[in-house]
């Protein structure tokens, strides 16, 4: 049996968490903007720590796994 849980998790973080496709923090003219699909080297920054601290606390306080197969 293969432990699918972090691929999964690490995928939706990635494409949920990415700047300016849902919210950007910052954003350029606010602090918080919505579906701008723009981005500045500070929000990616901002984003990775955010995404960091979620893969965190789901794979490894949580031990969040997914087993498929046989």
């Amino acid at each position: 049996m293969s432990d699918w849980g972090p691929v999964f998790i690490a995928v939706i973080l990635f494409i949920l968490l990415s700047p300016g496709l849902l919210f950007q923090l910052p954003g350029r003219n606010r602090f918080v903007e919505f579906g701008n699909f723009q981005t500045s080297g500070i929000s990616i920054v901002v984003h990775a720590v955010i995404y960091f601290a979620f893969i965190a606390i789901l794979l490894l306080a949580i031990g969040l796994h997914m087993y498929i197969g046989s």
